[in-house]
């Protein structure tokens, strides 16, 4: 049976798929339609192209050490309920251990990566023949790696946030008391939003605002008690250093009080482990991520979605 180009629009449209595979599942069938649009789910081309489109800001945080090497991982779902689903949470087991063993680039190049114990498909491959199964749209967004040094992971609610401590030790073996350290220092991060190690990581750019911010702040207070501009200006210039000290202990892990003892700061605590060790120890980085994290989600209208179920 031939076909016509306004065949191939016609299943292009019905399925979601390329004009080129559609092209070729006609060819493949003789220009059945059913029999194309069974050849592109075969394929797994039809279901998957069709939930591509969808947003995906549900899902996980996933963070593990596999053979030394640390791994977060973000890996999002269009619901919550999925994120529960077994098969999804041993999918993005293997997406993390992948991303370990290759030391992809970016996530263009992880897609291209051999999905762990299936050697035949692809991190790509194996995604779509999730979303086959699962019935929803999947993707890898974001993740990142430490190969050297200590990485401790810690996993919060379920997936809802991820985060990896990547610290260099010396002169001490206690991994006990190593592992404890981290994994408090994890749940730090994950319960005080900090964005970055310490004072000297600060965006330049971004402590002249804050400190330009409180200066004027500072001035205005000022201002009612009637001081010469310059006396003014002084000690504005003063509250401002204080305040400026209050800002890292907000966005700096090292700076923040340590939540278990706050007269400590973090890196306090961190000192007087290390000494009680006998040893070193550097806290060097980490990473905090949080499911669907700035992806703006979809707001469904939940009467047209079931009247469009009934077919009304």
């Amino acid at each position: 049976m031939a076909f016509t180009a306004n065949d191939v629009k016609i299943l292009r449209e019905t399925t979601g798929v390329g004009m080129m595979d559609c092209k070729k599942a006609l060819s493949e069938t003789g220009g059945d339609m059913d029999k194309a649009i069974a050849y592109l789910r075969e394929h797994g081309l039809a279901a998957a192209q069709k939930k591509a489109g969808r947003i995906t800001a549900e899902g996980i945080a996933f963070a593990d050490v596999y053979d030394g090497v640390g791994v977060v991982v973000e890996v999002n779902s269009e619901t919550d309920f999925v994120a529960k689903n077994e098969m999804f949470t041993n999918y993005v087991a293997g997406v993390a251990k992948a991303i370990a063993i290759n030391n992809p680039a970016d996530v263009d190049a992880l897609m291209t990566c051999k999905f762990p114990g299936l050697d035949d498909k692809t991190i790509a491959e194996q995604q779509q023949e999730m979303i086959l199964v699962i019935g929803e749209n999947l993707s890898v967004r974001r993740f990142t790696r430490y190969a050297d040094g200590l990485s401790i992971p810690y996993v919060h609610a379920g997936g809802k946030i991820g985060v990896i401590v990547n610290m260099e030790v010396s002169g001490t073996s206690d991994m006990h008391t190593l592992t404890e350290l981290g994994k408090d220092i994890a749940m730090q991060i994950a319960a005080m939003r900090p964005l970055y190690l310490n004072a000297e990581q600060v965006d330049a750019g971004e402590l002249e605002k804050e400190k330009e911010i409180q200066l004027n702040k500072a001035i205005e207070e000022n201002k009612a008690k009637n001081l010469p501009d310059d006396k003014a200006r002084a000690i504005a210039e003063n509250m401002v250093k204080g305040r400026i000290n209050k800002y890292y202990e907000e966005i700096c892990l090292m700076n923040q009080p340590y939540v278990k003892e706050n007269k400590l700061t973090v890196e306090k605590h961190v000192e007087q482990v290390a000494k009680a060790l006998g040893g070193n120890i550097t806290v060097k980085a980490f990473t905090r991520f949080e499911k669907g994290e700035g992806i703006e989600k979809q707001e469904d209208n939940f009467a047209a979605e079931v009247a469009k179920m009934a077919g009304q």
